[in-house]
């Protein structure tokens, strides 16, 4: 039988990233990450990434385009970046969402 451990990670306590995300429960396969009232923005630089990240729209507005094609999210609406897959977000409302990464995206200095 594998690991059995809970995780909890407690709202008030959970580490703060370089870019101002809150980093929730992860483990060794998947990580969540919330960020919480990103001010509107239209210069976000594009990245590739080289894990996968799924996201939910908790409130606000943004543009995510990935690969060159553009999809709207608002609250409610979920999304998924594929890994390695050039992309970026224009934020037009200040926006609350939080994402889920596999593997971790903090592990290994993977984010950054």
């Amino acid at each position: 039988m594998g690991d059995m451990t809970i995780k909890k990670v407690s709202g008030g306590q959970s580490p703060q990233g370089p870019d101002g995300q809150r980093y929730l429960a992860s483990g060794k396969h998947v990580a969540m990450r919330l960020w919480v009232d990103e001010p509107p923005t239209d210069d976000k630089p594009s990245a590739a990434r080289d894990y996968e990240t799924v996201g939910y729209v908790i409130s606000g507005r943004a543009e995510l385009v990935v690969e060159g094609q553009t999809v709207r999210l608002e609250p409610g609406d979920s999304w998924l970046v594929p890994a390695g897959a050039e992309h970026t977000y224009r934020i037009l409302e200040t926006f609350t969402a939080v994402e889920a990464t596999s593997p971790p995206a903090q592990v290994h200095g993977r984010e950054g």
